[in-house]
Protein backbone atom coordinates (compact mmCIF):
# COMPACT_ATOMS: atom_id res chain seq x y z
CA UNK A 1 0.00 0.00 0.00
CA UNK A 2 1.56 2.99 -0.83
CA UNK A 3 1.34 6.35 0.83
CA UNK A 4 -1.20 7.91 -0.73
CA UNK A 5 -3.77 5.11 -0.15
CA UNK A 6 -2.34 4.78 3.13
CA UNK A 7 -3.16 8.49 3.52
CA UNK A 8 -6.85 8.22 2.29
CA UNK A 9 -7.30 5.43 4.08
CA UNK A 10 -6.67 7.04 7.72
CA UNK A 11 -9.69 9.34 7.26
CA UNK A 12 -9.63 12.79 8.30
CA UNK A 13 -7.19 12.84 11.35
CA UNK A 14 -4.62 11.85 9.04
CA UNK A 15 -3.99 15.56 8.07
CA UNK A 16 -3.29 16.77 11.43
CA UNK A 17 -1.19 13.87 12.12
CA UNK A 18 1.09 14.57 9.17
CA UNK A 19 0.90 18.26 9.89
CA UNK A 20 2.47 16.61 13.10
CA UNK A 21 5.06 14.47 11.74
CA UNK A 22 6.40 17.13 9.34
CA UNK A 23 6.66 19.67 12.25
CA UNK A 24 8.63 17.19 14.58
CA UNK A 25 11.16 16.36 11.62
CA UNK A 26 11.33 20.40 11.53
CA UNK A 27 12.33 20.65 14.81
CA UNK A 28 14.13 17.50 15.53
CA UNK A 29 16.15 18.74 12.16
CA UNK A 30 17.36 22.62 14.06
CA UNK A 31 17.95 20.32 17.61
CA UNK A 32 20.12 17.91 15.88
CA UNK A 33 22.42 20.53 14.12
CA UNK A 34 22.01 22.75 17.52
CA UNK A 35 23.21 19.53 19.75
CA UNK A 36 25.63 18.80 17.23
CA UNK A 37 27.91 21.69 16.85
CA UNK A 38 27.76 22.29 20.93
CA UNK A 39 28.93 18.70 21.25
CA UNK A 40 31.75 19.27 18.66
CA UNK A 41 33.59 22.48 19.78
CA UNK A 42 31.79 23.61 23.26
CA UNK A 43 33.85 21.52 25.57
CA UNK A 44 37.56 21.83 23.97
CA UNK A 45 37.00 25.91 23.97
CA UNK A 46 35.81 25.78 27.13
CA UNK A 47 38.92 23.57 28.44
CA UNK A 48 41.29 25.98 26.15
CA UNK A 49 39.57 28.97 27.54
CA UNK A 50 40.01 28.12 31.60
CA UNK A 51 44.15 27.20 30.93
CA UNK A 52 44.36 30.79 28.74
CA UNK A 53 42.72 32.19 31.93
CA UNK A 54 45.04 31.04 34.55
CA UNK A 55 47.89 33.22 32.61
CA UNK A 56 46.13 35.51 30.59
CA UNK A 57 43.22 36.92 31.30
CA UNK A 58 42.71 39.15 28.49
CA UNK A 59 43.53 36.62 25.70
CA UNK A 60 40.75 34.13 27.07
CA UNK A 61 38.26 36.85 27.00
CA UNK A 62 38.87 37.53 23.51
CA UNK A 63 38.62 33.75 22.24
CA UNK A 64 35.23 34.31 24.59
CA UNK A 65 33.60 37.09 22.36
CA UNK A 66 34.89 35.10 19.37
CA UNK A 67 32.68 31.87 20.10
CA UNK A 68 29.18 33.63 21.18
CA UNK A 69 27.42 30.67 19.49
CA UNK A 70 28.15 28.53 22.64
CA UNK A 71 25.85 29.02 25.82
CA UNK A 72 29.18 28.21 27.88
CA UNK A 73 31.19 31.14 26.46
CA UNK A 74 28.09 33.77 26.40
CA UNK A 75 27.76 32.59 30.65
CA UNK A 76 31.46 33.00 31.25
CA UNK A 77 31.25 36.65 29.42
CA UNK A 78 28.53 37.29 31.52
CA UNK A 79 31.00 37.19 34.41
CA UNK A 80 33.82 38.72 32.96
CA UNK A 81 32.77 41.54 31.71
CA UNK A 82 31.84 43.04 34.94
CA UNK A 83 33.97 45.75 36.47
CA UNK A 84 35.94 44.38 38.98
CA UNK A 85 33.01 42.15 40.51
CA UNK A 86 33.48 40.57 44.06
CA UNK A 87 33.52 36.81 43.87
CA UNK A 88 29.99 37.03 44.88
CA UNK A 89 28.67 39.28 42.38
CA UNK A 90 31.14 37.08 40.11
CA UNK A 91 29.14 33.74 40.95
CA UNK A 92 25.73 35.39 40.40
CA UNK A 93 26.54 36.68 37.56
CA UNK A 94 27.26 33.31 36.00
CA UNK A 95 24.36 32.03 37.66
CA UNK A 96 21.92 34.34 36.30
CA UNK A 97 23.20 34.22 33.01
CA UNK A 98 22.76 30.34 33.48
CA UNK A 99 19.09 30.43 33.97
CA UNK A 100 19.04 32.94 30.67
CA UNK A 101 20.38 30.03 28.85
CA UNK A 102 17.93 27.05 29.83
CA UNK A 103 15.10 28.24 27.50
CA UNK A 104 17.50 28.15 24.65
CA UNK A 105 18.73 24.85 25.90
CA UNK A 106 15.09 23.71 26.24
CA UNK A 107 13.85 25.06 23.09
CA UNK A 108 10.63 23.40 21.42
CA UNK A 109 10.44 20.87 24.27
CA UNK A 110 6.92 22.27 25.07
CA UNK A 111 6.09 21.52 21.09
CA UNK A 112 7.60 17.72 21.55
CA UNK A 113 5.47 17.19 24.22
CA UNK A 114 2.58 18.25 22.93
CA UNK A 115 2.99 16.26 19.50
CA UNK A 116 3.69 13.40 22.39
CA UNK A 117 0.12 14.00 23.81
CA UNK A 118 -2.15 15.11 20.86
CA UNK A 119 -0.67 12.07 18.17
CA UNK A 120 -1.98 9.04 20.13
CA UNK A 121 -5.60 11.06 20.73
CA UNK A 122 -6.20 11.45 17.34
CA UNK A 123 -5.02 8.04 16.53
CA UNK A 124 -7.95 6.72 18.76
CA UNK A 125 -10.57 9.63 17.89
CA UNK A 126 -9.48 8.63 13.75
CA UNK A 127 -10.56 4.79 16.03
CA UNK A 128 -13.39 5.72 16.87
CA UNK A 129 -14.79 7.59 13.47
CA UNK A 130 -13.91 4.54 11.97
CA UNK A 131 -15.97 1.94 13.95
CA UNK A 132 -18.78 4.81 13.75
CA UNK A 133 -18.54 4.28 10.30
CA UNK A 134 -18.53 0.61 10.10
CA UNK A 135 -21.54 0.22 12.88
CA UNK A 136 -23.30 2.85 10.31
CA UNK A 137 -23.03 0.55 7.50
CA UNK A 138 -24.13 -2.68 8.98
CA UNK A 139 -27.38 -4.32 7.86
CA UNK A 140 -28.85 -6.76 9.69
CA UNK A 141 -29.62 -9.65 6.49
CA UNK A 142 -27.47 -7.52 4.20
CA UNK A 143 -24.16 -9.20 5.08
CA UNK A 144 -22.22 -9.58 1.99
CA UNK A 145 -24.16 -6.80 0.42
CA UNK A 146 -23.49 -3.61 -0.86
CA UNK A 147 -22.57 -1.78 2.29
CA UNK A 148 -19.73 -4.48 3.16
CA UNK A 149 -17.43 -2.39 1.15
CA UNK A 150 -18.11 0.80 3.92
CA UNK A 151 -17.32 -1.57 6.61
CA UNK A 152 -14.18 -2.51 5.48
CA UNK A 153 -13.59 1.34 4.65
CA UNK A 154 -14.33 1.77 8.50
CA UNK A 155 -12.06 -0.86 9.67
CA UNK A 156 -9.21 0.36 7.71
CA UNK A 157 -9.36 4.05 8.85
CA UNK A 158 -9.95 2.82 12.47
CA UNK A 159 -6.19 1.04 12.00
CA UNK A 160 -4.32 2.98 10.11
CA UNK A 161 -5.21 6.19 11.81
CA UNK A 162 -4.63 4.47 15.61
CA UNK A 163 -0.96 3.21 13.73
CA UNK A 164 -0.17 6.47 12.22
CA UNK A 165 -0.79 8.23 15.84
CA UNK A 166 1.62 5.81 17.65
CA UNK A 167 4.33 6.04 14.69
CA UNK A 168 4.15 9.88 15.05
CA UNK A 169 4.25 10.07 18.92
CA UNK A 170 6.93 7.11 19.27
CA UNK A 171 9.25 8.81 16.54
CA UNK A 172 8.90 12.20 18.67
CA UNK A 173 9.29 10.89 21.86
CA UNK A 174 12.81 9.28 20.56
CA UNK A 175 14.35 12.49 20.09
CA UNK A 176 12.74 14.63 22.94
CA UNK A 177 14.50 12.30 25.05
CA UNK A 178 17.90 11.87 23.31
CA UNK A 179 18.06 15.92 23.51
CA UNK A 180 16.53 15.84 27.56
CA UNK A 181 19.39 13.80 27.96
CA UNK A 182 21.61 16.24 25.81
CA UNK A 183 20.41 19.15 28.08
CA UNK A 184 20.55 17.61 31.04
CA UNK A 185 24.66 16.57 30.18
CA UNK A 186 25.26 20.44 29.02
CA UNK A 187 23.80 21.53 32.74
CA UNK A 188 26.28 19.51 34.28
CA UNK A 189 29.19 20.82 32.08
CA UNK A 190 27.70 24.54 32.79
CA UNK A 191 28.03 24.00 37.00
CA UNK A 192 31.56 21.82 36.41
CA UNK A 193 33.31 24.59 34.20
CA UNK A 194 31.41 27.16 36.09
CA UNK A 195 32.46 26.37 39.17
CA UNK A 196 36.68 26.42 37.89
CA UNK A 197 36.28 29.64 36.76
CA UNK A 198 34.71 30.75 39.61
CA UNK A 199 37.82 29.33 41.78
CA UNK A 200 40.18 30.87 39.05
CA UNK A 201 38.92 34.28 39.49
CA UNK A 202 38.95 33.78 43.29
CA UNK A 203 42.28 33.12 43.17
CA UNK A 204 43.13 36.54 41.16
CA UNK A 205 40.85 38.55 43.37
CA UNK A 206 42.56 37.32 46.66
CA UNK A 207 46.09 37.34 45.28
CA UNK A 208 46.46 40.89 45.34
CA UNK A 209 46.06 40.86 49.18
CA UNK A 210 47.89 37.87 50.04
CA UNK A 211 51.26 39.10 48.11
CA UNK A 212 50.56 42.21 50.33
CA UNK A 213 50.72 40.33 53.34
CA UNK A 214 54.06 38.04 52.35
CA UNK A 215 55.70 41.84 51.73
CA UNK A 216 54.49 43.34 55.49
CA UNK A 217 56.05 39.83 57.02
CA UNK A 218 59.08 40.32 54.75
CA UNK A 219 59.40 43.78 55.85
CA UNK A 220 58.95 43.11 59.83
CA UNK A 221 61.04 40.09 59.60
CA UNK A 222 63.99 42.74 57.84
CA UNK A 223 63.87 45.09 60.48
CA UNK A 224 63.70 42.84 63.62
Amino acid sequence: MDIGRVFVAGGIVMYPLTAFSVLAVALAAERVKFWLTIKRKQKRLVRDVLKIYASDRDTALVKLQNNLQFPITRIFLAALELESPNPEEFRLALESEAQAEVPILKRFNTAFETIISLAPLLGLLGTVLGLITSFASLTLGDVGGSRTANVTAGISEALVSTASGLVVAIFTLIFANTFRGFYQQEIALIQEYGGQLELLYRRYYYEPEQTLSKDIRRDNYATS
